[in-house]
């Protein structure tokens, strides 16, 4: 079968879809991710087709301003959907189509009959359990909480209306509002396949049929790589130390950054890892160490703690290494992840990024290594990851629902 994984956004938006990829096609599929440009690295280096698509996701600044992110996406989302079609239209039998990429997909499939499936990152269906994602972490109560989930779907139509607009006629389908296309689709149960662990967000009992909680995919890498010499010596030259990192976020902050956490690894009188990304981060000395690149599996076993912005992907393997966690998130589903960790004991209470002080950090820090609850919840929290296979469970759905009306 001919598979065609979209995605887009940042690097944590799109790295577990490489994972996902190269199981699909162990599997025997033909597998093609579909993003932008930046990440065709990242997807051949999987061993997968790349086929780009258009767009700049422009997530990785600032400090989380809500108008400045909304502007972003809606910019994002209107480049997307202008070169959609091209991108994904030819040579497909199935969709597997992200939260991002899902409300452009739909009519995709609509105009070719090409069926498809929701690969969602976050949970984006309402539910009492929980807030919707976007909009942090405290509860508004069941009712509230459900209300407030429908509220976020209702402005993520909104979000998307002009793009919408735009592809249907351009795929020659009669205007449809994006709600109404939506709505479709969960009457008709659409499949939706969530690659999180249920150790962070077990299944709500409210959700409808056809959403499922499988697991997490996790990054292609290679299993038999060696991590870089200078950090094989710097890991083994002392206590383990802690990583410090924000991903993609905090562009522009990196040398205030840098000395806020050398002061609190020194006060903490901690050894430290900072991970450049996009805030470049960067100090040296005999108890620091700056690293660029690296896999989150072959590293993180080796760490006392994890300083992150709680994306998605850090959160979960931060926990599948059993290892406890700082916390700080900047924006969009971070306090939620944040939020998530801290609930089940595997991290400290969070630290907002406009609130991180040096003082703030090397408390936590000394919390989080040097009392035994944090481990102990995130080596609860990695054996029940343990138990499951992301990748495993999604091959099974695929194969499952690929003979059914999955449209």
């Amino acid at each position: 079968m001919r598979i065609l994984i979209a995605a887009a956004g940042s690097r944590g938006d799109i790295a577990p879809y490489t994972g996902l990829g190269a199981a699909l096609r162990a599997a025997g599929h033909e597998v093609a991710l579909a993003t932008t440009d930046t990440f065709e690295p990242l997807v051949r280096a999987a061993g997968l087709d790349f086929r780009a698509l258009p767009g700049n996701p422009a997530k990785g600044g600032g400090s989380g301003d809500k108008r400045e992110l909304m502007r972003a996406a809606s910019a994002f989302i209107t480049d997307l959907g202008q070169g959609f079609a091209d991108a994904t239209a030819d040579g497909t039998d199935l969709l597997l189509l992200s939260t991002t990429t899902a409300p452009l997909g739909w009519h995709l499939s609509e105009a070719t009959g090409t069926p498809s499936i929701g690969v969602y990152l976050q949970p984006t269906a309402p539910t009492g359990d929980f807030p919707p994602v976007v909009t942090g972490t405290r509860s508004l109560g069941r009712p509230g909480n459900r209300l407030a989930g429908r509220f976020a779907l209702r402005m993520t139509d909104r979000l998307y209306a002009p793009a919408v607009t735009a592809l249907r006629e351009r795929l020659g389908l009669p205007p449809a509002k994006p709600s109404d296309t939506r709505r479709r689709r969960e009457r008709a149960d659409w499949p939706v396949l969530h690659g999180f662990s249920s150790a962070l967000v077990p299944r709500p009992a409210d959700w409808r049929p056809g959403l499922q909680v499988v697991g997490s995919w996790w990054p292609h890498h290679d299993p038999d790589a060696p991590l870089p010499p200078r950090l094989a010596d710097f890991l083994g030259a002392g206590a383990p130390p802690v990583l410090i990192g924000f991903g993609s976020m905090a562009a522009g902050e990196g040398e205030r950054l840098s000395e806020l956490a050398v002061r609190a690894l020194r006060r903490a009188r901690l050894r430290g890892i900072l991970q450049s990304g996009s805030a470049g981060l960067a100090a040296e000395g005999d108890d620091v160490l700056t690293i660029g690149d690296v896999p989150h599996a072959p590293l993180f076993p080796h760490l006392a703690a994890v300083v992150h912005h709680a994306g998605a992907g850090t959160s979960a393997a931060a926990l599948r290494a059993g290892v406890p966690a700082v916390t700080v998130p900047v924006t969009a589903d971070q306090p939620f992840w944040a939020g998530r960790l801290a609930a089940i004991g595997a991290a400290d209470e969070p630290i907002p990024f406009r609130t991180l002080t040096a003082d703030r950090l090397a408390d936590a820090l000394d919390r989080v290594v040097r009392q035994r609850a944090h481990r102990e919840a995130a080596a609860k929290g990695a054996e029940r990851m343990a138990a499951e296979d992301g990748a495993a469970e999604t091959v099974e759905a695929v194969r499952r629902l690929s003979g059914a009306s999955v449209r």
